[in-house]
């Protein structure tokens, strides 16, 4: 019985590799067939920012491994409807259920395993 996976990501795209290994991590389970879902919260968010230029911060861009994800399974992907609109994030690169408050307390509780990067 393989147990169910919920990689919460908080970084900025560019903030760090922390934005990458949460999508590397979950590419990874996906492959495996491991249940996984993946929510954006806090500057997380930003990662799901239309129209994002990483050449201008000399970086690789992460819209591929993002639009990678349903691919591999991993189609249950949710953002923080709070931290999008605090960030002015209106309008998102991939297709992710928003969710708030009670919403993402009984997300977290539904996950066997919870990563946070």
């Amino acid at each position: 019985m393989s147990h169910s996976l919920l990689i919460i990501s908080r970084q900025a795209p560019w903030a760090g590799p922390g934005a990458r290994e949460a999508l590397d991590i979950a590419l990874a389970g996906g492959a495996f067939d491991l249940p996984v879902g993946m929510l954006f919260l806090d500057d997380g968010v930003l990662q799901l920012a239309v129209g994002q230029a990483p050449q201008a911060v000399q970086q690789k861009d992460l819209t591929a491994n993002l639009q990678a994800l349903p691919m591999f399974g991993v189609e249950s992907l949710y953002a923080c409807a709070h931290s999008l609109a605090l960030r002015g994030v209106s309008e998102t690169a991939l297709e992710v259920e928003r969710l708030d408050g009670d919403a993402l307390r009984a997300l977290i509780d539904r996950y066997d395993q919870v990563i946070t990067l």
